[in-house]
């Protein structure tokens, strides 16, 4: 008796669940969402770098919006660079917008020996956490922290810690551009600038607001705000906002007249060959 309830209930119980699997299957037949199988095409062309320089969390949500939408031009894969973004829009018949290569520049010049340290940080190796208490180990409040979070975030292994510098140094050549080390800063003194004719490159490296006395006093080749950089520029690339100079790289022409100018040396100048010196053009003597 108890055995053939027990079937019974077995029984009952399998049936249940044969008709639940075939109602469960019509439903997700029913509901189901069919994805356009060009985005899987899309996404493989993508360098998978998951990196978010393209604003999305990943390659994924990229591919996505780019088959989804007709207009793409403001969509663009930092990693891949132009020839990933033309061999995508050539698959999918879209025009993509040409952009110039960027790459990530460090705009602070205080190593260790033009910004003297004054005390010992004995946190947590990190920039946040150092920065959330107090402002670090220089008498300069805007300046590179040197504990590498910047390196942390690169996914690409382009940015180290210089070791005699104390300051972060990019590789160009390995540099995607995504932003990471941007975000990654607490100080705010990265930035992502065009790449440049040649890779070349001028811009002010330093970030202190500070007037141009006390600046100075902390960092020897810190922004005094002196305007000089601003009244030699013939283009009208420099701007001086609270004690600090700003070039705008769309209007700079890489003349160099500003780095000549600055009496401290705080605008660097990139990939640029030496100067020629008087020694390099000897007068002719009769």
């Amino acid at each position: 008796m108890i055995s053939g309830v027990l079937g019974s209930t077995i029984l009952t119980l399998c049936v249940i669940g044969v008709i639940a699997a075939v109602v469960l299957y019509f439903v997700a037949q029913k509901f189901k969402v069919h994805e356009d199988p060009r985005i899987d095409a899309v996404e493989g062309m993508l360098p998978g770098a998951n990196c978010g320089g393209c604003g999305y969390p990943g390659c994924r949500g990229l591919a996505d919006a780019l088959v989804k939408n007709d207009d793409i031009s403001s969509l663009y894969c930092t990693a891949g660079g132009a020839d990933t973004m033309q061999k995508i829009a050539e698959y999918l018949g879209k025009a993509v917008a040409e952009q110039e290569p960027m790459v990530a520049v460090v705009r602070c010049s205080g190593s260790c020996d033009k910004r003297p340290h004054t005390n010992v940080y004995n946190g947590a190796p990190s920039c946040a956490v150092e920065a959330a208490l107090y402002g670090g180990e220089t008498g300069c409040a805007y300046g590179c922290l040197g504990n590498g979070d910047c390196v942390a975030a690169c996914q690409f292994g382009a940015i180290v810690v210089n070791p005699e510098t104390g300051l972060p140094e990019v590789d160009e050549t390995k540099c995607t551009a995504c932003g990471a080390c941007v975000k990654a800063c607490p100080r705010n003194i990265i930035e992502l600038r065009k790449k440049g004719v040649k890779g070349r490159r001028i811009y002010v490296g330093c970030v202190n607001r500070d007037k141009g006395a006390v600046s100075r006093k902390v960092c020897a080749v810190s922004c005094i705000g002196c305007g000089k950089c601003v009244r030699t520029c013939p283009f009208e690339a420099i701007t001086l906002e609270n004690n600090l100079a700003y070039i705008d790289a769309e209007k700079c022409r890489l003349c160099r007249k500003c780095v000549a100018e600055c009496p401290t040396g705080g605008i660097r100048e990139i990939n640029f060959p030496p100067r020629k010196t008087a020694a390099d053009n000897p007068t002719t003597q009769a």
